[in-house]
């Protein structure tokens, strides 16, 4: 979950805070796929992916477009329509299941994806650790985890002195996987971004975990 502007409260992370941002005409983000996606998913071949927190569908879309059947989820459903609309205008609609779900009491209810990825979904009081335990049994044998939020130490986010408990670093999620069953990545990464005309310096955390065939 990340805000680009206002106020951020406990409220900011509960559905219908998301409904009303996406509720206007335009896209709250920007369409395209996350940079850590295309990075770290580019080079796998496509089979059955699931996108967490899809938000706007812009991940779901690059995926789908790649050759992935997607299931693509999130709680609000003004985001869920939209990216939908998307889907359509890309030509991509067929290849990706949209579904209503609170990620908070999400689980995966025994079914498995080749690629399971949750880019920038952030959760209150160290609620992604839960959350990525249940990411982690959702990867099929031989498939990867991803999970990708604002790092602690990226201050233009700010979320970071308004709410304590909701960034992340890779390490502190990379116990919600076995490393019996995973081989675990666990970085820093950074990135250059534009934002209001200025070009800053992002740090995300990224978590990668493939699980052994």
């Amino acid at each position: 979950m990340s805000h680009a502007h206002g106020e951020i409260t406990r409220e900011s992370f509960e559905q219908p805070s998301w409904d009303e941002r996406y509720a206007g005409d335009g896209r709250t983000w920007s369409g395209r796929p996350n940079a850590v996606l295309v990075g770290e998913a580019s080079d796998l071949a496509p089979g059955r992916a699931v996108d967490l927190g899809c938000g706007e569908g812009g991940d779901a879309i690059w995926l789908a477009e790649r050759g992935w059947q997607v299931t693509a989820i999130d709680f609000s459903e003004a985001g869920l329509r939209k990216a939908a609309e998307h889907a359509v205008e890309r030509g991509v609609a067929d290849r990706i299941d949209f579904r209503q779900a609170d990620l908070r009491t999400w689980t995966p209810d025994g079914e498995e994806w080749d690629l399971v990825t949750s880019c920038f979904l952030h959760l209150l009081d160290h609620g992604m650790l839960e959350a990525t335990e249940q990411m982690a049994a959702a990867v099929a044998p031989g498939g990867t985890l991803l999970v990708a939020g604002h790092h602690p130490d990226d201050e233009h986010t700010g979320l970071r002195w308004s709410m304590p408990g909701v960034m992340f670093t890779a390490e502190e999620l990379a116990p919600a996987l076995d490393t019996a069953q995973f081989a675990v990545r666990a970085e820093a990464q950074q990135r250059t971004e534009a934002r209001h005309d200025e070009t800053h310096t992002v740090t995300d955390a990224v978590l990668i975990g493939r699980r052994r065939a």
